[in-house]
């Protein structure tokens, strides 16, 4: 039975206090999958845009990053009201093995992202994935 470098079983230990402490501060919750071929993540962005997410990936790691602002008014003779909402959730997700930067994928339908990341060696500079 072969072991895994100790630092592998750090940075999973690392991953998971990140994820803990992204959840107590309201981020972004995702959902990662190995098919086999492929890393696939998701994550649901209700009120998004697809213009307001941007996918990046370098070396083993995804970043999600998702921004939206709104301004509401009402006017009538009595009463005012201004209500602007601003939402900005960013989440970044190391993945156990190397991907294929430039065969990344992302989908987004329903409120819901989608990006696939299919397994190989990675390259040296970041790669920006278009949304479908």
């Amino acid at each position: 039975m072969s072991r895994g470098s100790p630092f592998d079983e750090l940075e999973r230990l690392l991953d998971k206090m990140n994820d803990a402490r992204e959840r107590a501060a309201g981020g972004l919750a995702v959902d990662v999958a190995d098919d086999g071929d492929a890393f696939v993540l998701t994550a649901d962005l209700p009120g998004f845009e697809k213009a307001d997410i941007d996918v990046e990936v370098h070396e083993r790691t995804l970043r999600v990053d998702a921004r939206h602002s709104e301004e509401h008014e009402t006017d009538d003779e009595d009463y005012i009201r201004r209500e602007r909402s601003k939402r900005s959730l960013s989440r970044s997700v190391t993945l156990p093995e190397d991907v294929d930067e430039s065969g990344a994928t992302a989908e987004f339908q329903n409120g819901v992202l989608t990006v696939t990341l299919p397994k190989a060696h990675g390259s040296e500079d970041a790669t920006s994935v278009d949304i479908e």
